[in-house]
């Protein structure tokens, strides 16, 4: 028999041994995330050496998230007594930022390596430069240099899932930087294709109901958002406006460039500029260039991350970027998907593109863009002309559009989303997608045709749902600018007042988008997964939002 003090001397050490072995227990943080595989276009340089750097992020688990989301939802639907009683950035902040004893403990496990990091505002991310030797320390990751065919410089990426001891592990969400690779293309890829269409500025003023109506509330801003290193040229700004710009009011400029303002003009930073201010005319526009390679970051979380954290931001963002929803991990786009809610608490509206390819098709599957299918963000499908003279729309085959695989179906379009279900006269088979998810598009708008400047000439049958989603933008601009105007807040998260107001759209009734070796989802009379509600009506867009 052991003595009371042999005994206790035993369960010391057993207790140490079990701290021990549960203070190495390590977690995957991301474990859905796929991975660089030897069919990817990004090809496996060299490893990485230990003094070299990487700028990583760790997402940490913000406090109070089911009250952030209800917030959110309170201020963006309309007969809700907080409808449209936005929230500042600092009372988002008390809110959501972390608790410090989570953060200490962050802080502890880094170490040395802490003084390299930083908070943003809220604390609810912390960016740090390390050596690769330190990142994969920590992390157990394995660092390599990968490059792209089409990019003249490498990224520093993990071959292997990383992960984290399992008391940080409960403090974090993600951690940026590691697993996903920069996009060298966007899911809505603006092409030049020959058409019988020319869309200008002036047309689709017309075809939307605009007339004359430009901005003129000083307080008012816009912004595109661009991750692609593409830039815009000024003087095709200017040139695009003597061309096509006659017959409204509007700015010859972009007021602010926020990132990188220099290199080669692109198709789709050109584009996005010149259509989202002439829609949106005569209102400040913002640049927002986050493209990331010279530092190995992930721009679209640059992005998002640097927006929630900055207290002067414009009302609406277009964006035109996507990726395939399987390719992603959940925890990583449920905390994207918390960003978004900050910013609809804000009152900030933020539009996506759609995508170019259909329902998506894998295999015999289709496959979900996101954050296109995210339930917190708007949705812009894509249409094209019948008839230009009649001003006759109808589906766009390339229309991005259907159903998430992983986001549940929210309740502001769960009525719409049953009636096209129940009344389709042609659906894909129930297997390929998931009907009771996220639907997506919310809306749409021209997305064919389109006639740019871009390098001081002019650049006629641009297409793809990046012509879609700054068109929408511009129009929601103008009508925030009235709101301005009046005294009342801007619209914010706008898909419950867009179900809840179908009429104040132009219904797309004709036209599919495209499938797996057959048609896609088809248009029928309200909402379909092709082009959502339909198109912008400006002055029922505006008398909706009047009343609210």
């Amino acid at each position: 028999n052991r003595s009371p003090e042999s005994s206790m001397f035993h369960l010391l050490v057993v207790f140490g041994l079990a701290c021990a072995v549960f203070a190495h227990e390590r977690v995957h943080l991301e474990p859905g995330q796929r991975l660089h595989d030897l069919e990817s276009e990004w090809k496996l340089i060299r490893r990485a050496r230990d003094d070299e750097s990487i700028v990583v992020t760790l997402a940490v688990k913000s406090a109070n998230a089911a009250s952030l989301e209800q917030l959110f939802w309170a201020v963006s639907t309309p007969g809700n007594p907080l409808y449209r009683k936005h929230a500042t950035l600092e009372e988002i902040g008390a809110i959501v930022s972390p608790e410090w004893s989570r953060l200490d403990e962050i802080e502890n496990w880094l170490g040395f390596d802490a003084k390299h990091c930083i908070y943003t505002t809220n604390r609810d991310f912390l960016r740090c430069q390390l050596s690769c030797g330190a990142a994969e320390r920590l992390f157990d990751a394995e660092l390599h240099h990968f490059m792209h065919p089409r990019l003249n410089e490498t990224v520093i990426r993990s071959k292997k899932l990383y992960s984290v001891p399992s008391n940080i592990a409960s403090s974090l969400d993600f951690i940026g930087g590691l697993l996903r690779f920069p996009p060298v293309q966007s899911k809505s890829n603006p092409i030049s294709r020959p058409t019988s269409t020319q869309v200008t500025a002036s047309h689709l003023r017309t075809m939307y109901n605009v007339s004359s109506a430009v901005g003129s509330n000083g307080k008012n801003k816009q912004a595109v958002a661009q991750f692609l290193k593409q830039f815009f040229h000024q003087t095709d700004l200017k040139e695009f406006f003597v061309l096509f710009g006659s017959s409204f009011a509007h700015k010859n400029q972009v007021d602010k460039i926020v990132g990188p303002d220099t290199g080669f003009a692109g198709t789709e930073a050109s584009l996005d500029v010149q259509y989202i201010m002439s829609l949106g005319a005569n209102i400040s526009t913002w640049f927002w260039s986050t493209a990331g390679l010279h530092e190995n970051q992930e721009p679209f979380l640059e992005w998002i991350m640097t927006v929630g954290n900055t207290s002067d931001v414009p009302f609406v963002f277009s964006v035109s970027y996507g990726d395939d929803e399987a390719s992603l991990d959940l925890a990583y786009m449920n905390r994207i998907n918390q960003e978004f809610m900050k910013q609809g608490a804000r009152g900030i509206s933020i539009l996506f593109a759609s995508g170019d390819s259909g329902v998506g098709c894998k295999g015999n599957t289709f496959s979900p863009s996101f954050p296109a299918s995210s339930p917190y963000v708007t949705t812009v499908g894509g249409t094209e002309m019948a008839d230009i003279v009649l001003g006759h729309e109808v589906a766009n085959i390339i229309s991005g559009g259907g159903f998430s695989s992983v986001f549940a179906q929210p309740d502001y379009q769960k009525s719409a989303v049953a009636t096209f279900l129940s009344e389709a006269t042609h659906l894909p088979k129930s297997s390929y997608y998931n009907r009771s998810g996220r639907a997506y598009p919310d809306v749409a708008a021209l997305s064919n045709g389109f006639t740019i400047v871009f390098n001081l000439i002019p650049m006629p049958g641009v297409a793809g749902t990046s012509c879609a989603a700054p068109t929408f933008s511009g129009i929601v601009s103008l009508v925030n600018d009235h709101l301005l105007q009046a005294g009342k807040s801007s619209l914010g998260f706008l898909n419950p007042l867009l179900y809840q107001n179908p009429s104040a759209l132009h219904d797309i009734t004709d036209g599919c988008n495209e499938g797996c070796a057959e048609t896609g989802f088809c248009c029928q009379a309200g909402w379909d997964p092709v082009t959502g509600y339909g198109s912008p009506n400006y002055p029922a867009l505006l008398e909706i939002a009047q009343k609210g």
